[in-house]
């Protein structure tokens, strides 16, 4: 008699939403409104099973990198408090160690277990910079809009650092191919991936984006991410205004 047990193959896939789960008991997540960072990592595992959005075959690692990011990111907004710092830099580099670690754990328990050492190997290297561009993107927009905390224009400079930074990556790379190719491969080979990796990590960040503009609770987060510099309270000995001045 043949059994189909498949416990074995879920519970791995289980085990970065459990952590998300505990990192949610934490004092500063006892909220009823902290349960809503379910949903942005939610739409991005939907999109990536949608045939609308289907993979090229033989692409499956980078479904797994992308919901792995998103994963990192929840992490991240969780612990948003524990995570920023006096200075912007070191809250830049405990978001890149948070953000990389949740991201890495989620996508080995989403690919070590099925025994393909290549695809590992090919999700952990797109998710490795994934991560970096998307903290240096958050930082570097945190450093723009450290004064001022506009929704809108956050979005649009996200979108611009992120290709500006994949860019960077990515054009060594490129000159070391143009070369070895004699100058035969054409420069929209190039943009387009890189455009494409700048929408689809914009993709990522956009439902967590949305999710602090429209909540209180997750817009502080999003703002001790961005390092913003708070805005001060009106001096308590202020002089209340009188109601009838005299002439």
């Amino acid at each position: 008699m043949d059994f189909n047990w498949v416990l074995p193959g879920l519970a791995p896939l289980l085990v970065p939403w459990l952590a998300i789960l505990g990192l949610l008991a934490l004092k500063p997540n006892r909220s009823a409104v902290a349960w809503l960072i379910w949903l942005p990592p939610g739409c991005v595992l939907t999109l990536t099973v949608l045939p609308l959005f289907a993979l090229p075959s033989g692409a499956d690692f980078m479904a797994d990198a992308i919901v792995a990011l998103a994963l990192g990111l929840a992490a991240v907004w969780l612990l948003a408090g524990y995570l920023r710092r006096q200075h912007g830099f070191l809250t830049f580099l405990c978001v890149l160690g948070a953000l990389l670690g949740f991201s890495l754990m989620a996508a080995m328990f989403r690919v070590g277990g099925t025994g393909m050492d290549v695809e590992v190997f090919q999700a952990g290297i797109l998710l490795a910079f994934g991560v970096g561009v998307t903290a240096a993107a958050l930082g570097l927009d945190g450093w723009i809009c450290r004064h001022h905390y506009r929704p809108l224009a956050l979005y649009l400079w996200l979108f611009v650092s992120l290709s500006g930074i994949w860019l960077l990556l990515t054009a060594p790379l490129f000159l070391i191919v143009l070369i070895a190719s004699g100058g035969q491969i054409a420069w929209s080979e190039f943009f387009g991936p890189v455009l494409a990796a700048a929408v689809v990590n914009f993709a990522v960040l956009l439902p967590f984006l949305i999710l602090s503009s429209a909540t209180p609770f997750y817009r502080n987060r999003l703002k001790a991410l961005l390092h913003v510099i708070p805005e001060a309270p009106p001096p308590l000995n202020a002089p209340a205004p009188e109601a009838n001045p005299k002439p």
